[in-house]
């Protein structure tokens, strides 16, 4: 199974926001404190064979994680890791951060524009993202809503993409977390933009929301634009696996369903090659 949803950091590149404002929402005061072996486990008990890892960065807030940690934790895993760089294009020094990550082998690029403040659509940005599409590198967009007071959640609704595909057709972009609460914009992302996907993590959480997000990914035809992510650590894959199963039985009278095929491609589908991660 491929998880495109993975975190790697750790209490000290959060600065105060988990402790802040996180812990209280989620309940897991300690859920950023794993080691390698611990996440290796995790993957192993859930069936996950290959998992993009990430940190977070958003500068306003103070949560950093380096690209160095990001290229240790993914060496010294035992599972097949795809190694993403966490980044805040509102940095001076961007595109050397970007560049930096690209000699490490990463592999892709985790934005996080609820916290780090920043409006994707601004055109100031086009030249991080010709960056990034010239290296082929994968943007995967922290999408919906944040347990932060500080957060601008106008600049986190999947609409925001959409501008950037229009823009930059080539460029590859997942959106995590079908853009909770706004799983219908997400969809119509994703249908009209060629290179833009959406990952589920998170969609267990809630199965009213999660179960209308995936019959309208069946209705607006992009199921093949789902993949599955566990968000570890604050959900294992095999929580996400058990959470989607569970939405899947849902199944009320006359009303469409999630079928059999969409869960069947969420864990045994293999997206690396659309993606560019092969």
């Amino acid at each position: 199974m491929f998880d495109v949803h993975t975190h790697c950091h750790q209490p000290e590149h959060w600065g105060p926001e988990w402790r802040a404002n996180w812990a209280p929402v989620y309940g897991q005061a300690e859920a950023h404190e794993f080691t390698p072996e611990e996440y290796d486990r995790a993957m192993k008990e859930g069936g996950v064979s290959v998992a993009c890892v990430f940190g977070l960065r958003a500068t306003a807030a103070g949560v950093a994680t380096p690209n160095e940690y990001v290229e240790w934790f993914c060496a010294s895993t035992s599972t097949e890791t795809i190694g993403f760089m966490a980044l805040d294009p509102t940095d001076p020094d961007v595109l050397e951060q970007l560049a930096d990550g690209v000699a490490r082998g990463l592999r892709g690029i985790k934005l996080y524009p609820v916290l780090s403040l920043f409006d994707a659509r601004d055109e100031r940005f086009d030249e991080f993202y010709r960056a990034a599409t010239a290296a082929g590198l994968v943007i995967l967009w922290h999408m919906g809503a944040t347990p932060s007071p500080s957060g601008s959640l106008l600049v986190s609704q999947p609409l925001v993409v959409d501008e950037v595909a229009r823009r930059h057709p080539d460029l590859t972009m997942v959106m995590a977390h079908m853009g909770h609460p706004w799983q219908r914009e997400a969809m119509v992302v994703c249908r009209k933009n060629r290179r833009v996907f959406t990952d589920v993590s998170a969609s267990w959480a809630r199965p009213f929301d999660g179960y209308h997000a995936l019959v309208r990914a069946q209705e607006w035809g992009v199921v093949d634009k789902l993949l599955f992510g566990s968000d570890f650590p604050i959900w294992t894959p095999a929580q996400a696996v058990a959470g989607l199963r569970e939405i899947a039985a849902i199944r009320p009278p006359t009303m469409p369903y999630v079928l059999p095929s969409t869960l069947e491609w969420l864990l045994d589908g293999d997206p690396r090659e659309a993606l560019g991660l092969r």
